[in-house]
């Protein structure tokens, strides 16, 4: 029985799955009418809704606190000061339970959860906020075969939303105005596996202020910058002779973006795989879902001499931390998916 904490950005989550079972994903998210993510506020909303979502998730799946063998935490990449109380919520919880806690990359997270689809070896189009790759298993890692080169798409999204007068997410408002547009034409920037969305966010910007209709430009945004994307995962199926899609991260519930994998899948005569909506957007269930799978790969319940690997190791420094190791556990919010070594393979 793991627990798991998401709190990398703007949402606060817990989640907890059992024997690869998820029993309940309970969420929270930091919003604004205007503007973006403020990370100390954002860090603020987190430790403002923790026991609330934490009592909530104890309820929903309906267990007892002594029922849950550790807690699993996001602890890289995202934002410091979030990241940070997510980490403060689950030392104080594991210090009452008497539990170890597993640190688990956001990033890998949102590959491993993919699991539940029935994809078994895909290419993963992750595209979140401020993450946006091409990532594929390979020798140990999840190797980035392909990734933005300035900012990720989701804030990309949100940046031109923030500049139309949106809120944040802006994401979801973008996806309706478009529905109505049509294409206006604009700079397509895809290098070898790589893509750029900064010339294209300017261009957009301009044509905004010289009063081109939203509608217009938010179609001409999807088509675009998810061509790109369609673009480099179709090279990275090519080149790693893979015959899965996955599609990852909050962007990934854009239905245009779903619709544009699922043909080009089709054409290649490759398997596409999305999740449900709430294991796409930042959730807590998909750290305990790979907390678990990194615990069980310890084999604690059978072997308690197989407490934790060498800090010199693991990227992580240990794979679980029990209490009188706490003070050695810190968050990594620069960490890349590729930096993370996949011991449980």
């Amino acid at each position: 029985m793991i627990l798991g904490i998401e709190s990398t950005a703007h949402t606060f989550g817990i989640g907890i799955v059992s024997k690869g079972k998820i029993l309940c994903n309970v969420r929270d998210m930091y919003t604004t009418e205007k503007g973006g993510i403020i990370p100390v506020d954002s860090a603020k909303h987190h430790a403002r809704v923790s026991d609330e979502i934490y009592k909530k998730a104890i309820d929903l799946a309906k267990i007892k606190e002594r029922d849950i063998d550790a807690i699993a935490i996001s602890q890289a990449p995202g934002l410091a000061p979030c990241l940070l109380e997510g980490m403060r919520f689950a030392k104080r919880k594991a210090k009452e339970l008497g539990v170890p806690i597993v640190p688990v990359n956001h990033c890998v997270a949102h590959l491993e959860i993919g699991r539940i689809t029935g994809a078994s070896d895909p290419v993963l189009l992750y595209a979140s906020g401020a993450n946006t790759q091409i990532i594929a298993y390979a020798a140990g890692k999840y190797r980035v075969f392909g990734e933005t080169l300035d900012i990720g798409i989701g804030n990309f999204i949100d940046t031109f939303a923030r500049h139309c007068g949106m809120g944040f997410p802006g994401g979801p408002k973008i996806m309706e105005h478009a529905k109505s547009g049509k294409y206006i034409e604009v700079p397509y920037t895809i290098k070898g596996m790589d893509v750029a969305f900064s010339g294209l966010l300017t261009n957009l910007k301009q044509k905004f202020d010289k009063g081109e209709k939203i509608e217009d430009l938010s179609y001409s945004l999807q088509e675009t910058a998810f061509a790109m994307l369609v673009e480099a995962s179709e090279r990275a199926l090519a080149h790693t002779g893979k015959k899965e899609l996955l599609l990852g991260g909050g962007v990934g519930c854009n239905t245009r973006l779903q619709e544009m994998c699922k043909i080009m899948c089709e054409e290649r005569g490759c398997k596409f795989f999305v999740p449900e909506r709430e294991y796409l957007v930042d959730n807590a269930a998909m750290i305990a879902y790979l907390g678990e799978i990194i615990y069980d790969s310890n084999n604690l319940k059978n072997n308690k001499s197989l407490k934790r690997f060498d800090a010199d190791e693991n990227t992580y420094g240990m794979l679980v931390y029990f209490e009188k190791d706490f003070n050695k556990l810190d968050i990594n919010p620069r960490e890349r998916t590729d930096d993370v070594n996949v011991r449980w393979k």
